[in-house]
C-alpha cells in the first residue's frame, strides 16, 4: 500500500508546538484509486507523548469554513468544557479539480470508503500525530449525506468507531437504514443525531430517533428551529463536541 506521507510526517511536529489546523495533505487510496485530501486540528499544547482521541468529519471543507469547528474545538478545549481532541477535516472533493464533489459516491453505505479509512488514512494519522490507536477513542460525524455516512460507518465500522455524530441526515438513498438499526441488535455506539424542521428529513430524523432509543442507544438527540442549512448546522458543533468529549461523558 502506497500513501502519499512525506509532507505530514515532516510537519508533524511544528503542529504539535500548539493550536494549529493544517495546510491540505494529500493521500493516494490505492482502495479508492483516487487522490483524497484532508486537513488536521491539533489542540494547543498538544505534544508527541500526548495519547489524543480523534474525531473524524467528513465534508471537511465545509467543517472548516462554513462551521467554524477548528475555532470552536479552540473557545471549548481553553475553557476546559471538553478534553482536547484532535480533528481531522476529510474534503470529499477531488483535489485536482474542485468542482468535483464525490460525496455521493462515498457515503452512500459505501464499503471501500470505510475501508478508505480503517486501511489507509486512519494508519496515516496515528503515525504522525499522537492520537490513541483504539475504536474508543474515534468518533466519525456527518452533516446530510454525511451524516447518512456517519450511520453507514455506525453499522459498518462499529469495530473501528465508538461515536457517530449525524446532523439532518439524509438517509433516503438507503432505504434499508433504518430497516438494518431496527432488526441488528444494539451495537457498541454513542449516538448523536439532530434535524431541524421544517423541511430537515424531520419525519424520517424522529422516526430514527425512535428505533434508537427503543435499542438502549446512549444517545443526545436535539431538534432546532431551521432548515437544512447552515443556520441549523452550526451551534451544533458545540453540543456534538461536549457530548462526545464533554466532562459529562466521561463520568
Amino acid at each position: 500500500m502506497k500513501l502519499v506521507v512525506s509532507i505530514l510526517l515532516l510537519t508533524a511536529t511544528p503542529a504539535l508546538a500548539g493550536g494549529v489546523l493544517s495546510e491540505d495533505f494529500r493521500i493516494s487510496s490505492k482502495t479508492l484509486g483516487y487522490d483524497v485530501q484532508y486537513r488536521v486540528y491539533v489542540p494547543q499544547g498538544a505534544g508527541p507523548a500526548e495519547n489524543l482521541p480523534v474525531i473524524f468529519t467528513t465534508d471537511g471543507y465545509w467543517f472548516v469554513k462554513a462551521l467554524h469547528m477548528p475555532k470552536v474545538l479552540d473557545r471549548v478545549i481553553e475553557s476546559n468544557s471538553i478534553s482536547p481532541v484532535v480533528a481531522v477535516f476529510v474534503d470529499a472533493r477531488d483535489p485536482d479539480n474542485l468542482q468535483v464533489n464525490r460525496r455521493n459516491h462515498e457515503f452512500y453505505c459505501n464499503p471501500q470508503y470505510l475501508q478508505f479509512f480503517v486501511d489507509e488514512l486512519i494508519p496515516t494519522i496515528e503515525e504522525a500525530y499522537p492520537v490513541q490507536r483504539v475504536r474508543d477513542a474515534r468518533t466519525i460525524i456527518g452533516l446530510s449525506f454525511g451524516g447518512l455516512n456517519a450511520a453507514c460507518f455506525g453499522l459498518l465500522g462499529y469495530e473501528t468507531f465508538s461515536g457517530i455524530g449525524m446532523l439532518s441526515p439524509a438517509t433516503h438513498p438507503v432505504q434499508t437504514l433504518l430497516p438494518t438499526y431496527e432488526a441488528a441488535p444494539k451495537l457498541p455506539l454513542r449516538i448523536f443525531l439532530s434535524t431541524g424542521w421544517p423541511g430537515d428529513n424531520t419525519a424520517t430524523n424522529r422516526k430514527f430517533r425512535k428505533i434508537l432509543k427503543k435499542k438502549g442507544y446512549e444517545m443526545e438527540f436535539i431538534q432546532t428551529r431551521s432548515g437544512h442549512d447552515w443556520d441549523n448546522w452550526r451551534p451544533l458543533i458545540d453540543d456534538v463536541l461536549r457530548f462526545f468529549y464533554g466532562a459529562a461523558s466521561e463520568e
